[in-house]
């Protein structure tokens, strides 16, 4: 069963998350199955790349689509997940080359060192001409070392971007997808750490580091063999630690795509109808398949025809098969 935990510790501004993902992330595999499936090292980045975009979404709260990407330069040259407020996710990879079964990120994505880590937050009620906030890192550190795992990755970002110390722990297989979230919070501003914003900001930072550190000696087979409950005891038995109701059931992550034949038709009209007329008369349909979900959507001549007349225009929608 998925599940989301967040906790907080009391008196100390340092919050938590973990999560972890089965049904979804199991009908996600079998999705990829039917097309032939990934390799294990390519699984497991995509899974940790799920994980990862369902702490960040639940724990901004951001209304609207958060994608996280990462652009490689090694056989791997695409890793996405996308994850809305509901905590619906998709997720797809692209794949050129063989992975040998021990490839790890350096290898999959920055082979030459031109790899990239994108996250783009596109509001629900984005305005005409408003762009998505995006922001991009590349996947070596400040002095320019390579980062071998993910989580580094976004450490990084975190760090960068929202200026807050972060530590994550994820791990995926095929049946598996799951992650540990740590944050400091910033001290001014939360009510409810009214206490905790007069003591020193080394205090602060101590108890961050502290908390931090023990969540680091969870290891990722601690992470996808034992359950929520145990690891939260085995870590932090001795912090005082309020944990808030889980998300579980219909309120958990899940595995949804939000691919449609409306969607498809639009990408369609705009290639134009010249280019479309032409693909018609080589193949004599456009068949299009959805990356994340695997569903087909075919479009014959009178399809075609009906997307470039205007909707005023168009006769009722009949129970023809699409």
């Amino acid at each position: 069963m998925s599940e989301l935990h967040k906790f907080i510790f009391e008196g100390l501004p340092v919050r938590g998350m973990l999560v972890r993902l089965t049904e979804g992330w199991q009908a996600l595999q079998a999705v990829r199955a039917s097309a032939g499936g990934w390799p294990a090292p390519l699984t497991g980045l995509v899974g940790e790349l799920a994980a990862a975009g369902v702490l960040m979404q639940a724990n901004l709260k951001f209304n609207g689509a958060l994608v996280v990407q990462i652009h490689g330069d090694g056989p791997v040259k695409l890793a996405v997940v996308e994850v809305q407020p509901e905590l619906k996710f998709r997720a797809t990879a692209t794949l050129n080359g063989e992975l040998p079964p021990d490839a790890g990120l350096p290898a999959m994505v920055n082979a030459r060192g031109k790899g990239r880590c994108a996250i783009t937050l596109d509001p629900a009620d984005r305005l005409p001409g408003q762009q998505p906030y995006q922001g991009v890192v590349p996947l070596h550190g400040d002095r320019g070392e390579p980062l071998h795992r993910l989580s580094e990755v976004l450490e990084h970002y975190m760090l960068q971007s929202e200026q807050l110390d972060t530590k994550l722990i994820l791990a995926a297989n095929g049946e598996l997808a799951a992650g540990l979230l740590i944050q400091r919070l910033p001290v001014q501003g939360e009510g409810n750490l009214e206490r905790a914003a007069r003591e020193d900001e080394i205090g602060l930072s101590e108890a961050y580091t502290r908390i931090a550190h023990l969540a680091s000696t969870l290891t990722p087979e601690e992470l996808l063999t034992l359950d929520a409950e145990t690891v939260l005891r085995r870590l932090f038995w001795e912090e005082d630690l309020r944990r808030f109701e889980p998300l579980v059931g219909e309120q958990a992550p899940r595995f949804a795509c939000r691919c449609s034949r409306e969607r498809v038709g639009a990408m369609l009209r705009s290639l134009g109808r010249e280019e479309m007329d032409d693909l018609i008369a080589e193949r004599g349909e456009a068949e299009v398949g959805c990356e994340f979900c695997g569903a087909a959507y075919r479009f014959d001549a009178v399809d075609v025809g009906e997307l470039f007349v205007p909707v005023r225009d168009q006769p009722p929608v009949s129970g023809r098969p699409q």
